[in-house]
């Protein structure tokens, strides 16, 4: 990856008047910090400002919501999207976590002041709230039907709620402390869950049942992922009978990101080990990119990418800035990655510039969520940022 650009976080605003000013920068690794600065020279008929550069930065492009900027020195090129809109009104501190339903009309959200909210995703109009939970829900999410929510809370409690009239129709109990995270296999007949407590454990949704420990770890579980293997893996044999209740869940890759360095992949059905990688230090999250390459990203900035059929050494590791990666989002042929230093960043593998989304300053982006060409952020100030992509 080359080195980071930056750019100050309300650019967009501050580049809409006559000689307005905004910051820019480039971090090469290894290397001091380049600083410059973009001026508005006017604004074009077509409302688009005319932005010139200082020394070392190109503007190559621009237009109203988005600005590509190289810097030739370092060979450095990055874009970067501002948010088509911002939902200031669906809480009133720090979002710890969203999701968007599959038919791209609602979004859900938990934070910190206590509430998990269905919201209207256009624009941010709330319609629901899901009271239940005791203490603070950690991670929320649509199932595929986008008429049902899963979520997960540090009362060790998983739950299950109609998003139509907000009502909880299922409780699962069994972990001795938080969940962290959740994943849902298939349809959605079963769902995983990881804790504080090590364990990772597969719930029943219609009996409202456990179905088994698939990993105890003895280490915070951080982050669940479910996936379909490629083939080539040997992902064990059960050394039982899976219940009839499992649906799915053969052929799938369960992946956990540990708290004590570990990234451990094991097959879903088999819950035999596939593999153990250590990182650099705790895992906060993974996701799967196909059959066999996967992402995890680590506490101190590390973004591994890995292949299951060899996952001795990383295919390669994305180091953009020392500040926590907190989530991970498979997108187009390429990914989304937030950290806590407030850089969400969009990474395409045919495209030879990064898409930075901007609009956080220096507050962490808890999780990304998208639907077709919007993408949706959730940050520690509070606010929900929608962008559109056709704004590149």
């Amino acid at each position: 990856m080359a080195a980071p650009l930056r750019i100050q976080s309300d650019w967009a605003q501050a580049l809409r008047k006559d000689e307005g000013e905004a910051w820019l920068s480039c971090h090469p690794p290894g290397k001091p910090s380049l600083y410059g600065s973009l001026t508005c020279q006017g604004i074009g008929l077509d409302g688009i400002p005319e932005v010139t550069a200082s020394e070392g930065f190109i503007v190559n492009e621009i237009n109203k919501k988005s600005i590509h900027i190289s810097c030739p020195k370092e060979s450095a090129s990055s874009k970067f999207l501002a948010p088509y809109t911002t939902f200031s009104r669906i809480h009133t501190k720090s979002i710890t976590c969203l999701d968007i339903s599959s038919g791209g009309g609602l979004g859900v959200s938990s934070s910190t002041d206590g509430t998990m909210k269905i919201w209207q995703a256009s624009n941010g109009e709330l319609r629901r709230v899901l009271e239940g939970h005791v203490f603070d829900v950690n991670c929320c999410r649509f199932f595929p039907s986008g008429l049902v929510v899963l979520s997960g809370g540090m009362d060790a409690q998983l739950k299950i709620w109609s998003a139509e009239d907000a009502s909880c129709v299922v409780t699962f109990k069994g972990h001795k402390g938080g969940i962290l995270d959740t994943a849902i296999v298939d349809r959605g007949r079963n769902v995983v869950s990881g804790s504080r407590d090590g364990t990772a454990r597969l719930w029943d949704c219609g009996r409202s049942a456990c179905l088994g420990v698939l990993a105890d770890c003895g280490s915070s579980i951080n982050g669940v992922a479910v996936g379909a293997a490629d083939n080539s893996i040997n992902l064990g044999a059960p050394e039982q009978m899976p219940s009839e209740r499992e649906v799915g869940t053969e052929a799938k890759m369960l992946l956990l990101a540990r708290e004590d360095k570990k990234l451990q992949c094991l097959g879903l059905q088999s819950r035999q080990p596939v593999f153990l990688f250590i990182g650099s230090d705790a895992f906060n999250c993974c996701t799967f990119l196909s059959g066999f390459l996967l992402l995890a990203g680590t506490q101190d900035g590390n973004i591994y990418q890995l292949d299951v059929r060899s996952p001795g050494a990383p295919v390669q590791v994305i180091h953009r800035s020392g500040a926590p990666v907190l989530s991970l989002l498979s997108f187009r042929d390429g990914f989304i990655a937030s950290q806590g230093d407030g850089s969400c960043f969009i990474v395409q593998q045919d495209l030879d510039y990064v898409t930075e989304l901007t609009g956080a300053d220096c507050d962490p982006v808890y999780k990304v969520a998208t639907w077709e060409k919007q993408i949706y952020t959730c940050c520690r100030d509070g606010l929900v940022r929608r962008y559109q992509l056709s704004d590149l």
